[in-house]
């Protein structure tokens, strides 16, 4: 397990002003994670300085997918003391690279931009299917993927059904989940008046990357600074000081149920406690 790994995703509409990066950096600083994942960067070119001013000395690696003048782009950061990224893949959309840590097993992490035109939304999608047959193994998308594959996905009924189908079939093909969002149902605002909300921000991941990170915890946060929600994906969130106690009724009756209890019980009492002390309490 990767025992205290977060990591935030955002598409920050752009980091290509002072004024904004600075803004960037005091939602980021609030994160505390170790990777970052940023898409609409707007800038064909990101220097070390950028990145400093932006995240802070902390994240000290990093590496992106270039603009097209001022259209798209897709920045990956991380803090070097706390995870390794290599081996890092750019396709038209997206940057793909292999995460590991001192105590995990290491799985792979895409950081997707999906396109607006419907002709290039079909390509995003066998890109997808493509980075897949490159990438075996537990594997983790996160982004704007500019598609949605349920009807509440949306606040209202202007749906592209043929899209959303392309993309549930996407979803049952690679048998990819979707990390359930905690506090919040839509990550954009259009904001006008009635605004359109919809969920296109969202994390996926495989059943074996889940394995890992069965635990996981995923929430939105608040920022003025994008019409798009910053998300936490805090990986193996600390287990509560009081865990919730869970018993069902139908233990009692299943054969070999009180034997079972009290072998246990057994392996944990002192000396002085014993079967006896367990049936004494039974009755």
């Amino acid at each position: 397990m990767d025992y205290g790994l977060r990591i935030g995703n955002w598409n920050v509409r752009g980091m290509n002003a002072r004024a904004r990066r600075i803004a960037i950096k005091s939602l980021v600083d609030t994160m505390d994670v170790s990777i970052i994942c940023f898409q609409e960067t707007k800038m064909e070119l990101i220097y070390s300085s950028t990145v400093l001013e932006t995240l802070g000395s902390e994240f000290d690696d990093y590496v992106y997918l270039p603009a097209i003048g001022t259209r798209g782009g897709i920045l990956l950061a991380w803090k070097s003391r706390a995870v390794s990224i290599t081996d890092p893949m750019f396709t038209t959309n997206s940057i793909t690279a292999k995460v590991s840590t001192a105590a995990g097993t290491p799985w792979w992490l895409s950081v997707v931009y999906g396109p607006q035109d419907d002709a290039d939304k079909i390509a995003f999608l066998q890109e997808l299917r493509d980075v897949r047959a490159a990438c075996t193994g537990p594997w983790l998308l996160c982004s704007d993927f500019n598609l949605i594959y349920q009807d509440e996905d949306k606040n209202n009924v202007n749906l592209n059904r043929r899209m959303m189908g392309r993309f549930r079939r996407l979803l049952n093909d690679l048998v990819l989940k979707e990390i359930y969002l905690s506090g919040r149902r839509f990550t954009l605002s259009n904001e006008r008046s009635p605004p359109t909300l919809s969920h296109i921000d969202r994390f996926l991941c495989t059943t074996d990357w889940e394995d890992l990170h069965g635990e996981c915890h995923l929430r939105c946060l608040a920022s003025v600074v994008s019409d798009h929600s910053p998300l936490l994906l805090d990986c193996n969130p600390s287990p509560a000081t009081h865990r919730r106690f869970h018993f069902e009724e139908f233990w009692l009756r299943m054969d070999g149920f009180q034997d079972t209890v009290a072998g246990a019980w057994a392996s944990v009492m002192d000396d002085d406690w014993n079967s006896e002390n367990f049936d004494n309490l039974h009755e």
